[in-house]
Order: C-alpha cells, then structure tokens, then sequence
C-alpha cells in the first residue's frame, strides 16, 4: 500500500512540494496503477509464444553498394559556414 507518508517522501526525493489533499489523491491513483500491474502480472503466459514484433515483417536484403550520389561542395553548399569540403560550427562548451 501507498500511503501518504510515501507520496510525501517521494515528493521531497524530487524537491516538489504538495498538499495534503495532493498526497491523498497521488496515493489514490499510485493504488490503482499498483492494482493494474498486479492483475497483469498475474496473466497466465506459460502456454504463450513470446512476441518479438507485432507484426510479421519480411526483411528483404541487398548487397552494400558504394556509391558517390554527392560531391563534397554539393554537400556542404546550403551550410550557413564552412571551412573548404567541412562544415563549420560555433564552440560548444
């Protein structure tokens, strides 16, 4: 159970400061979120194939091919700064 005095912990781990109805109410919805991960995990799943993906997906390869589709100026025309074929950036620090 999740009572007050833990919504209230919890809200000072995070520095937010609640009221009192505010840790009533959070300690009520916390219950029910505990409530549905409970009936979840109860769910029998022993007889149940795992599931990597919803869907079945066909994955189609082809080879690596190398190709130049751009020179280097074309890549770097539209850039607002460059240094000769690099793109300039302002420091990060």
């Amino acid at each position: 159970m999740i009572d007050k005095k833990t919504i209230e912990h919890i809200a000072k781990l995070a520095r937010l400061h609640i009221t009192d109805e505010e840790a009533n109410e959070y300690s009520a919805q916390l219950e029910k979120v505990l409530h549905n991960f409970e009936k979840i995990a109860n769910i029998d799943t022993n007889n149940v194939e795992p599931l990597i993906t919803p869907t079945e997906i066909e994955v189609y390869w082809r080879p690596d091919e190398a190709k130049q589709e751009f020179s280097a100026e074309e890549m770097t025309a539209n850039a607002p700064a460059r240094a000769g074929n690099l793109f300039k950036v302002p420091p990060v620090v």
